[in-house]
Formats: C-alpha cells, structure tokens, sequence
C-alpha cells in the first residue's frame, strides 16, 4: 500500500514538490513509519497510531500532525503561519520550514510513545 506515494503524485506542481519534500523527511525521522491513511487522508502511521499528513486544498497545503497539542507548539516558534486546530497551513509559495515538519513529527512521536508505553504499564501492573 502507497498511499502517501499515491497521493503525491496526484498533485500538482508546485504543491507536488513541496509536499513530497515534507512527506520524504517523516520516514527518515521515524524509520518505523508506514503509509496508511487515516481521517479519509493520505498518512503516515506509527505504532498504529496516525503520526503526519499533508494535504493540499483550495486555501494551500496544510501539515496534519493529529494533535492540536503538537500543532500548538509548533506554531508558537513560527512567524506568519495560519494554523487549524489540528494542522498548519502553508503554500507552495511560502513552505512550511523543515525544522518546523520535523517537529510535528517528531513530537507526535513522542506522544503516541507516550500513550502507548504508559498503556503497557498499566497493563503490566498490579
């Protein structure tokens, strides 16, 4: 299944460009990542669990980490970026930094190890 894959190569230039640079940084940075959808978008999941999307509409393109929390803190170390509850919204002609989508992912990394390992402890427990 390709469905990040998929999805890039259905957009178009220029979005196509800067949204597969994005998306091409997520596997690096969370080797066990896998493409899968979720919310009805194209998306990479981690542990089951979805870690980042990009997806491309009438208004720009808009990184999805599935947390209005990380979104929140990313946000707040960017100037001039509008943002959703749960994802940040940019152009083709304004991308969103690097450093700003490798914190997205990186911090839903960090919550979904979070929610799981501290499941497993419960589970594990008395």
């Amino acid at each position: 299944m390709a469905e990040v894959t998929d999805y890039v190569a259905s957009l178009p230039d220029p979005e196509r460009a800067v949204v597969a640079a994005l998306l091409d940084r997520a596997p690096a940075l969370v080797p066990d990542a896998e493409e899968g959808t979720s919310y009805g978008m194209a998306a990479y999941r981690y542990r089951g669990r979805p870690l980042v999307a990009v997806a491309v509409g009438p208004r720009g393109c808009t990184a999805y980490p599935f947390s209005s929390d990380v979104t929140a803190a990313v946000l707040a170390t960017l100037d001039g970026f509008d943002a959703t509850k749960g994802g940040i919204r940019f152009t083709a002609g304004r991308p969103l930094p690097a450093e700003a989508f490798d914190a997205l992912v990186t911090g839903r990394r960090a919550e979904i190890d979070a929610a799981l390992d501290r499941g497993r402890e419960g589970a594990g427990g008395a």
